[in-house]
């Protein structure tokens, strides 16, 4: 029996090749294409706002949508550097004070631990000047490698960082651009669907777009919750830069465990300068065991996960595949991407239960 396929066939496993190769090619070039998916996903946020400005009239007159764009575009900048610059001082003053206070720590980590060490056969002082030592022994005999590796890693790091400066100037402008032409773009990209394939597309992108809505509305709820959360408790239990360490783990809580990590970091060398005890620390760890457990086990599920429907097996592979594809960004758009796919999996397992393929027994 021969297999005989049609013209129309062969042009859609033609254009099924072609949108695989296109696939290929942007996974290659997410470094690339950082400040451009950073910007879309900014823009997609901020077009409801920016239509909501350009709506305004004063008087009889209404914003041009490009100086609405500019002055939107100017506001978030704004709030990124305010919250930039709630964290910088905070870093600032404790790191200092950090660096002063490291010897007094290990000194009583040595009187802790240095005798049940001792015990076992572990001669190890646990003071600066042992810690000093023991790093000494370790890498006196390596000190080439180690040239060579800190010279190498200069060099890469400098890249990098030129890389990344020249991507977050790019992103204010591809947002502006972005922000000024969305409705046209959104109408141009319609038209490339397949006349055939209109009403079910367009039917899956306002699924899509409800479904990010409800991930930014629950987001939002969540960061909110947990900001007053961690700044009341750490005002309870006395910290005296609570309201700052507070906001911060709560609005950051959006970058998964980077957030949280930071504000743990935050708070417990909040802890080990303000108290002498361990009743800081213990502290710490009591606030942020809550909070965590607070937000994955009632908040995210509640407000987050059940309105984006992604299994928590699904979402910690999300977070490693964008990461391995895109870097630290891709983390940041992992959950609302994986949304995404999720509708168009839906669609696509649809699709199969209902072809004659399955069907057929």
């Amino acid at each position: 029996m021969s297999l005989s396929i049609t013209t129309e066939q062969k042009q859609t496993l033609l254009w099924l090749a072609t949108g695989c190769a296109l696939l290929v090619l942007f996974s290659m070039l997410g470094p690339v294409l950082m400040p451009f998916i950073v910007s879309a996903t900014i823009a997609y946020v901020l077009n409801p706002w920016l239509d909501r400005l350009c709506a305004l009239r004063i008087g009889r007159l209404r914003l041009p949508r490009s100086v609405a764009a500019t002055l939107l575009i100017v506001l978030f900048i704004a709030l990124v550097l305010g919250l930039i610059f709630v964290i910088v001082p905070i870093l600032k003053r404790e790191i200092p004070q950090l660096q002063d206070e490291i010897p007094l720590f290990l000194d009583r980590l040595d009187q802790f631990l240095g005798p049940k060490l001792a015990e076992y056969g572990y001669n190890i002082k646990l003071d600066s000047t042992g810690i000093k030592a023991l790093l000494s022994e370790q890498f006196a005999g390596s000190s080439d490698v180690i040239g060579k590796a800190i010279l190498s890693s200069i060099r890469v790091g400098g890249t990098a960082v030129i890389g990344m400066v020249a991507n977050l100037l790019l992103i204010p402008i591809v947002l502006f651009y972005l922000l000024l032409d969305w409705h046209a773009l959104i109408e141009r990209s319609a038209q490339f669907i397949p006349r055939r394939w209109t009403h079910r597309a367009t039917t899956a992108l306002l699924e899509v777009d409800d479904i990010l809505a409800q991930y930014l509305r629950g987001q939002l709820l969540v960061m909110l919750v947990l900001a007053i959360y961690y700044s009341a408790a750490l005002s309870i239990a006395r910290f005296d830069l609570a309201l700052p360490v507070g906001i911060i783990t709560g609005f950051l809580v959006f970058i998964p465990y980077l957030g949280f990590g930071l504000g743990l970091v935050l708070a417990l060398i909040g802890a080990v300068l303000q108290f002498d005890g361990a009743h800081g620390l213990i502290a710490v760890a009591i606030i942020y065991g809550i909070g965590q457990t607070l937000e994955s086990f009632f908040l995210t599920p509640r407000l987050v996960g059940e309105r984006i429907g992604l299994h928590p097996l699904t979402v910690i592979f999300a977070l490693m595949a964008f990461g391995q594809l895109f870097g630290f960004i891709g983390i940041l758009v992992a959950l609302p991407a994986s949304a995404v796919v999720s509708v168009a999996v839906k669609h696509l397992r649809a699709s199969y239960f209902n072809s004659p393929f399955y069907r057929q027994s």
